[in-house]
């Protein structure tokens, strides 16, 4: 979950984005050499966007692709997702499990998750999706401790995405992967000579994150500059 800017759209493919890290021409051409997204998604956005200053928590269409496209290519019999908003990203990862898969949804918003549930209907997804409202930890500490799950999405409260982590892994199958959103924070990630005290609770908590990421012999990481930065972690076996 990210800030946004409108792009004008063109040739049925969706701005409802920005890259933090390309010029807007290129992130143009980079959306419309991309697949389109549909009617469902893109009436899920502008939905979203009337919304206001809490819009700018939905990922952007490229993101949701990349969600997609990944979890076609692993699918998982269970994914599961950290933050769930008003459902884009949920729909992305629905729409492309396997037979028989499943996805659990934490949130703790009852307002913007029945925005998602509703369009998780529309896309005749809702059977494969469970929602669990409450603080995301508690509601993975009630898991088994077990491995269950093959695919996880995490992008909610920065400051707890360390906790979320440690209580995600045993949980992870051996190769499961864990997709983390915001790790670059707008590029204030790189600290500056005496910015670290002007530096937001968000940023400082991603630094700390980022450094312990990636010394976790867990996980083998790799850190992309999709929309605010994207960290895929696979859980080493």
């Amino acid at each position: 979950m990210t800030s946004r800017s409108d792009i004008p759209p063109a040739d049925g493919h969706s701005f409802h984005g920005k890259s933090g890290f390309l010029p807007p021409q290129l992130y143009r051409y980079l959306v419309t050499h991309g697949s389109p997204t549909d009617d469902i998604l893109a009436d899920l956005t502008a939905e979203t966007a009337a919304l206001g200053g809490a819009a700018g928590m939905q990922i952007p269409a490229d993101q949701g692709a990349l969600l997609t496209i990944l979890t076609a290519a692993i699918a998982p019999s269970r994914a599961i997702e950290i933050g769930t908003f008003t459902g884009y990203s949920s729909l992305c990862v629905a729409r492309a499990l396997p037979p028989g898969g499943r996805l659990l949804c934490l949130d703790v918003s009852d307002e913007w998750t029945s925005i998602a549930r509703r369009y998780w209907e529309r896309a005749g997804v809702s059977d494969r999706v469970e929602l669990r409202l409450g603080p995301a930890a508690e509601s993975l500490a009630q898991l088994p401790a077990r491995p269950t799950f093959d695919l996880a999405f995490i992008d909610a409260d920065k400051e707890a995405y360390q906790a979320y982590l440690e209580l995600l892994l045993p949980r992870l199958n051996p190769n499961g992967l864990i997709i983390v959103d915001n790790v670059l924070q707008s590029g204030q990630v790189l600290a500056e000579d005496g910015a670290e005290t002007e530096a937001s609770p968000n940023v400082v908590a991603m630094r700390a994150f980022n450094e312990a990421l990636a010394r976790d012999r867990r996980v083998q990481v790799v850190m992309l500059p999709v929309a605010d930065g994207l960290t895929l972690a696979r859980k080493l076996p």
